[in-house]
């Protein structure tokens, strides 16, 4: 069971979706391999919503890459649905990056799907863990405290 921490997130972010005829299988619900696909989408975009695209910590010498993904499905999502992913951040990196998710659609007011992916920051040369960077701290903590950074 995925429990999410009962603290406000220290960011959130929206990313909506349409789930396509080649994620469904043979009973028309999608197929529970692409929710991970659909985190990532939206993981990424919530990364360039923070001034960092991820194609720029790769260049800055920063992976990120998964470590742990865990999935908890409670209904199923159908063909040409509009899906919202919203991904949560509920506290400041250190080494590992611990996103959460909800996945909606307009049919139900309750989440179809929850997750949580872990994620490490590594140092692309060595491939060992590192700190978050900075400039990536610096716009999570920029967001939670607009006079204080």
């Amino acid at each position: 069971m995925i429990r999410f921490p009962e603290h406000n997130p220290v960011f959130t972010y929206s990313h909506m979706l349409r789930s396509r005829y080649g994620e469904t299988d043979k009973m028309g619900y999608v197929y529970y391999g692409r929710y991970l696909d659909y985190f990532e989408a939206s993981r990424t975009e919530m990364i360039r919503e923070l001034g960092l695209p991820y194609k720029k910590m790769e260049e800055e010498g920063i992976m990120l890459p998964v470590v742990d993904a865990a999935l908890e499905y409670k209904s199923p999502i159908y063909y040409d649905e509009t899906v919202e992913v919203k991904v949560f951040i509920f506290e400041l990196p250190l080494v590992r990056l611990y996103t959460y998710y909800k996945v909606f659609t307009e049919r139900s007011e309750q989440p179809h799907v929850l997750g949580k992916v872990t994620l490490a920051f590594s140092d692309a040369e060595t491939r060992r863990p590192c700190r978050a960077p900075e400039n990536f701290l610096n716009r999570l903590k920029r967001i939670n405290n607009p006079n204080e950074v």
